[in-house]
């Protein structure tokens, strides 16, 4: 019983991974590499990520550069950012590309704010979902006959603090973030 607890707990901590990788690919006013992440380029008709094709480096608190490993890939690159919906334009100089980061406004960080509390909910809904499984688990092991009144008790009491231990810490990485996007 205590191996699907565990499959259920697996399943809760990758809901938190997801809601961090989500994070990483907001853009927040300052350069962060993750940005590109979700961008794939069209190399050879083989969708690509970007840092699997060049150098990704921070040079300013806000400029993003992207130094091409192959030169001649430097237009698809630029291409690929240009089709995205990250919404910065880059700069060539014929080596590198530089995406600069503009300051944002105070609109557009209520606007992630309020991306990132929708991201913080399905996240949360997420988790209570697996709760829902696991409930559902153990009143099917319950009406098998393989598990006592007392042990459903104690297994849905530590699903239960799952549940509360996942959902704190979504709480905390969202405010976080919230934070970051505020202080900017």
């Amino acid at each position: 019983m205590y191996d699907t607890l565990k499959v259920f707990e697996d399943k809760m901590k990758k809901s938190v991974d997801r809601l961090t990788h989500e994070f990483t690919t907001i853009r927040a006013g300052r350069a962060n590499p993750a940005i590109l992440n979700k961008i794939m380029v069209d190399y050879y008709d083989t969708p690509t990520p970007i840092n699997q094709m060049a150098a990704v480096s921070v040079s300013e608190a806000r400029i993003l550069v992207i130094s091409p490993w192959d030169l001649t890939t430097l237009s698809m690159i630029e291409r690929a950012i240009q089709q995205s919906d990250i919404g910065i334009n880059p700069t060539n100089d014929g080596k590198v590309l530089r995406l600069a980061f503009p300051q944002l406004t105070e609109e557009r960080r209520k606007e992630i704010v309020k991306e990132i509390n929708k991201i913080k909910e399905e996240s949360k809904i997420s988790v209570r979902n697996i709760r829902r499984d696991a409930m559902d688990k153990l009143k099917a092991l319950k009406k098998d006959g393989k598990i006592s009144e007392d042990e459903i008790k104690d297994q849905e009491d530590e699903v239960q603090n799952l549940v509360n231990k996942f959902c704190k810490e979504i709480d905390s990485i969202s405010a976080a973030k919230e934070k970051e996007v505020l202080e900017i």
